[in-house]
């Protein structure tokens, strides 16, 4: 998705071989006009999956998530990394580590909000090592529900977590996929040229 690419090349900051920074349009500053493309571009992917359901993590996946189920006409759901007060029985719980903040965080999701039968495509902005997007799928599939797919914004494609989901079964599509983080430069996955 060139539109995304360009942001990547214009706004991204390489902070190390393994963390890239986005944060002026997608991980606390958003860009709606980017976000909603994002949504068209995950439709256009998914086209034809008859999806009910779209199911992202908080806080960063919620842009691309809701741009993606307002294009289907779908609910969004969102995993909860905190505790609720609100939603204490009848939840889904699984465990996740993220990479970013090197730290593990139960997810929790409402029974009431999925049900068997539903078929739902799981967004989320990063893919590395794939455990958010693991822990997901195996939220979906508690209720007997179908992970159609995982639509990713940007993969670090250096990463385990594409492969590792493909290896499972399991559909990715990525909009970015970077092959590498150095120097202060980003290297796109499919491309030979560094930028």
């Amino acid at each position: 998705m060139q539109l995304l690419k360009d942001k990547v090349i214009q706004e991204g900051i390489v902070l190390s071989e393994q963390v890239l920074k986005v944060d002026s349009f997608l991980n606390h500053q958003m860009d709606p006009v980017l976000m909603k493309e994002v949504g068209k571009e995950f439709i256009r992917r998914f086209e034809g999956e008859n999806i009910t359901r779209v199911l992202t993590i908080e806080s960063s996946g919620i842009a691309p998530g809701i741009m993606t189920a307002l294009e289907l006409n779908v609910p969004l759901i969102f995993a909860r990394k905190q505790k609720s007060l609100t939603l204490t029985e009848d939840i889904l719980v699984e465990k996740v580590y993220s990479f970013t903040k090197q730290e593990t965080n139960e997810i929790t999701v409402a029974k009431k909000f999925m049900q068997p039968g539903d078929r739902v495509l799981i967004i989320d902005d990063f893919l590395a090592n794939g455990e958010a997007a693991f822990g997901l799928a195996r939220i979906v599939e508690q209720v007997g529900a179908e992970v159609v797919g995982i639509g990713i914004v940007i993969e670090k494609a250096f990463q385990p977590g594409g492969r590792l989901l493909k290896e499972a079964g399991y559909r990715v599509e990525s909009l970015v996929r970077i092959g590498a983080l150095s120097d202060g430069q980003v290297t796109f996955a499919d491309e030979e040229v560094t930028i």
